[in-house]
């Protein structure tokens, strides 16, 4: 057994602070021991130090929050992240297409996916949920790096048996890869699998049936597509299904729609949507940069509230524009307050952490750094811009926090670390150059 601690100023949000006020969690001076990649305890340091004298302490510059949980993000568009000029249908054909069909390479998948990775890493996140391609070696590929740096991941081949030529699988491959990746990856360290039409216009009616007999038969996964994201798409949902009610219930007839099911973006929902949402307990991925990147609209945080929906937060990269939480959150703070809606920066902390972790079933592992918890956190450093260093001079808890959610990005980050252990610091900066 090994115990090591940290003291440093600890911030977290573990339920909505909208319900809960008690769940925004401060200690201005506080200890955080871990005990084998476990929160042993947590609190004021001058309540703990005594117990854990024996303990090596080290200071810790900055301010500790919970990883980031990223909600929705494909790292297969990683390389055609600001990829210019379509919506989402003809992004796509023009941009993702293309691109995705390279996947089929193992090697290539691999390559691509340890970039990724570090990449949340630099970020701050320490678990997402993930598209892949349709290729069974890119999970493959993008779990053995996950692996590899102990990070909490969940992800699952994506079905579209009416994809393009070398995006396509069908019925049978698709449920024999799924069942075969999930035997190979569920539960394998911190790893999950989750069932992942592409979406709605990309699966035979055959191929969605199976999909729901599948996640009936595997309750401990996840159920990831994308929904109500652009009217051109929901116009074409509409034309492909014409017996449906609307968008989600040409899941719902497929048994798609659970309270392990997440759907990306939401931006366009019918009243009827979300009270079916709200009763099933399926929830929603929110992904501004996407939506303002691709000209799909502003998700309706209003609407949401008044229906009790569960929400994350995603950068949906490469249609997002930022692997940043921080920026991500302050983009969602501009989605909203252009609705007349006030996205309070306690609760942006608790979406992009404990939030989107419930939403992926994983807020008892991590999202919140209680006792018990994996201890994935990161460190968040209010002087890393001239700006935000004035901005932030002598200010309270709650406009700091905000002007890290609306200023700060991945130079904010000061340092990521995994169950403990330091798995990404910011390297030092370079001297400045004398002046005569």
């Amino acid at each position: 057994m090994t115990k090591r601690a940290y003291r440093a100023e600890i911030l977290s949000v573990s339920a909505d602070p909208r319900d809960r006020p008690d769940a925004i969690r401060h200690e201005p001076d506080g200890l955080l021991v871990i005990e084998d990649g476990i929160v042993l305890e947590r609190g004021a340091f001058a309540d703990l130090a005594q117990r854990f004298a024996d303990v090596e302490i080290e200071a810790i510059a900055g301010l500790i929050v919970p990883g980031f949980v990223d909600a929705h993000i494909h790292y297969p568009q990683t390389e055609r992240i600001a990829a210019h000029g379509e919506q989402l249908l003809d992004w796509l054909e023009r941009h993702i297409f293309p691109a995705e069909k390279a996947f089929v390479d193992k090697a290539h998948a691999s390559d691509v996916a340890g970039f990724f990775l570090d990449e949340l890493l630099r970020n701050g996140t320490t678990s997402a949920l993930v598209y892949p391609t349709v290729h069974e070696q890119s999970v493959d590929g993008l779990f053995e790096q996950a692996l590899a740096r102990r990070m909490r991941l969940v992800s699952g081949k994506v079905l579209m048996d009416m994809g393009p030529e070398g995006l396509r699988d069908t019925v049978a491959s698709g449920r024999a890869e799924s069942e075969a990746l999930i035997r190979r990856w569920q539960g394998k360290g911190r790893l999950g699998y989750a069932i992942t039409p592409r979406f709605a216009l990309a699966s035979t009616d055959a191929q969605l049936a199976d999909a729901g007999a599948l996640l009936a038969e595997h309750p401990e996964v996840l159920m990831h597509t994308h929904l109500a994201e652009n009217q051109h798409e929901i116009a074409a949902v509409a034309a492909r299904f014409p017996d449906a009610a609307d968008y989600l219930d040409a899941y719902d007839r497929f048994g798609l729609v659970g309270s392990r099911s997440v759907f990306a973006h939401g931006v366009h929902l019918t009243e009827r949507s979300c009270a079916r949402l709200s009763k099933t307990g399926a929830g929603i991925a929110v992904c501004p940069s996407s939506n303002l990147f691709l000209g799909s609209g502003h998700f309706d945080f209003g609407q949401a509230d008044r229906h009790g929906l569960r929400l994350g937060l995603g950068t949906d990269i490469g249609a997002g524009t930022t692997f940043s939480m921080l920026r991500t959150a302050g983009l969602a703070y501009e989605a909203a307050i252009a609705r007349e809606d006030r996205l309070d920066p306690f609760r942006a902390l608790y979406l992009a952490t404990a939030g989107s972790a419930a939403l992926l079933h994983i807020a008892d592992r991590v999202g919140a750094l209680e006792p018990g918890q994996e201890a994935d956190f990161t460190v968040l450093d209010c002087t890393a811009t001239p700006l935000l260093a004035r901005r932030t001079r002598g200010a309270t808890l709650a406009d700091r926090l905000f002007a890290l959610q609306i200023l700060g990005d991945d130079r904010a980050i000061a340092a990521t670390y995994i169950e403990g252990d330091c798995a990404w610091r910011r390297p030092p900066l370079p001297p400045e150059p004398r002046r005569p």
